[in-house]
């Protein structure tokens, strides 16, 4: 049995659109070239059969795995959490958290991060997923919190902040 995964509405309707664009042009675009290559007869060193055929199994790949993740996708829309009501101050899946470290060399340094589904992780964009430690750590916990994390450089605290639900 698969496990649930949890994703934003953002990122569900990004994982659909990436399937539909394999679906609907990608792949029709490649069966195309590679019917057209085999049409050209030795397929043995025909490069756009070779490459082609490679590439389809390539999108078929990525579209077994979208259906898999999709089949198995639970959204969770923080739609209804209001800023001022008592549950839009507690830290849950989706929420966008505004930190501060309370030690180490990092200490008075401000960070904001978002908690999102396995699938939707981008450090860049200050995106984690709801499994990761930090996550995990700040699930449940209050606006003025104070919760230990673990870090690379050792277990240090931190403060919540701010939490919002976009």
């Amino acid at each position: 049995m698969e496990e649930k995964n949890y994703i934003t509405p953002a990122g569900h309707e990004r994982i659909r659109s990436e399937l539909l664009q394999l679906l609907n042009l990608d792949r029709p675009e490649v069966v195309k070239v590679v019917h057209w290559a085999a049409s050209n007869g030795d397929r043995s060193e025909n490069g756009d059969y070779i490459y082609g055929k490679k590439r389809l199994r390539e999108i078929d790949r990525r579209i077994r795995f979208l259906n898999q993740r999709l089949e198995f996708a639970v959204i969770v829309d923080n739609a209804a959490r209001k800023k001022g009501e008592a549950d839009a101050e507690q830290v849950f899946f989706g929420a966008t958290v505004t930190y501060e470290n309370l030690e180490g060399p990092e200490r008075g340094k401000e960070t904001t991060i978002t908690i999102v589904g396995v699938d939707e992780v981008d450090l860049d964009q200050g995106h984690v997923s709801w499994v990761s430690p930090i996550a995990k750590a700040l699930i449940k916990a209050r606006i003025g919190d104070c919760v230990k994390i673990q870090t690379p450089t050792g277990p240090t605290e931190i403060e919540i902040l701010d939490v919002q639900y976009n």
